[in-house]
């Protein structure tokens, strides 16, 4: 099934995002946090895949494991950066036999000790490549405070808009902690005529740590209500992660209050908060 016919039968989608153990690490690590989401009754979970490619070969087997053992749909991630075009056309023919039809298109990130890009590359020339084939449904990434690397939101939108054009039907964010920085999002990317389906991504923040790290990669601006439970926990690890989790449930509400298509709910392989989120917030009744 397309991931798209979800948003045609009722919203907000719910979908999950999961990480694939790392190569030297056993498959099974992967087998209890699938199954346990599974119980949650998402329309469907993300595999994603460390920089350069590096758990790709996992990202399939798992996104196969989880469809046929629980009859979810995947949505399997999908890089350039690292890959020639006939390498991607081998993992299309792949994600065919496996009988994964959803990708998530994205650039992707070098690994750290790869020598610098001397041709860019951009998520655009992946969609196009897998639209040609007639046979996935692609979503892309999208950015609400702008990339980290682009010069502006602006300048970011138009990049989206290139996305779309090349076949891009689903727009799943980067994580936010501002419920209105999305909404501004949103009313820009109707101004650029941007009409493809949004799931808002949503990470509820369990260490002081993990956070700091994502934003630091991401670019996503702590709003000071957040901050001031960053710094009242911060020696308190059980209680940064019950503070997270309920200003998590917060945008939730806020967002299914004003009609938001989809959620998606970035796990970090932490079923137990995704349970906590699903349960508190009524996304699953």
């Amino acid at each position: 099934m397309y991931i798209g016919d979800f948003f045609k039968k009722r919203q907000p989608v719910v979908s999950f995002e999961i990480f694939p153990p790392k190569q030297t690490s056993s498959f099974e690590s992967i087998v209890t946090t699938t199954k346990q989401l599974s119980l949650l009754k998402p329309d469907f979970i993300s595999i994603t895949y460390g920089a350069g490619g590096s758990t790709q070969r996992n990202t399939l087997e798992i996104a196969e494991y989880i469809k046929k053992t629980y009859a979810i749909e995947t949505l399997a991630h999908l890089t350039c950066i690292s890959n020639t075009t006939q390498e991607i056309e081998a993992i299309l023919d792949d994600l065919q036999s496996r009988g994964v039809k959803n990708i998530l298109a994205m650039r992707g990130d070098l690994p750290a000790e790869a020598p610098p890009l001397t041709t860019p590359v951009y998520a655009k020339q992946l969609i196009a490549q897998i639209k040609k084939r007639q046979q996935f449904f692609i979503a892309a990434a999208a950015y609400p405070e702008g990339h980290i690397e682009c010069s502006s939101l602006e300048q970011d939108i138009l990049y989206l808009k290139e996305k779309v054009a090349a076949g891009a039907e689903l727009l799943i964010s980067q994580i936010f902690f501002e419920n209105q920085l999305l909404y501004a999002f949103m009313d820009k990317l109707q101004q650029a005529n941007i009409n493809v389906a949004l799931s808002a991504g949503i990470m509820p923040v369990f260490s002081l740590p993990q956070i700091q790290r994502i934003t630091s990669l991401c670019g996503a601006t702590i709003p000071a209500k957040l901050q001031v439970l960053l710094d009242k926990y911060a020696d308190k690890p059980q209680d940064l992660e019950q503070a997270g989790l309920e200003y998590a449930q917060q945008q939730i509400s806020d967002l299914c209050a004003q009609k938001i298509q989809g959620i998606h709910i970035y796990t970090m392989n932490k079923p137990h908060l995704a349970e906590e989120i699903v349960k508190n917030t009524g996304l699953r009744k």
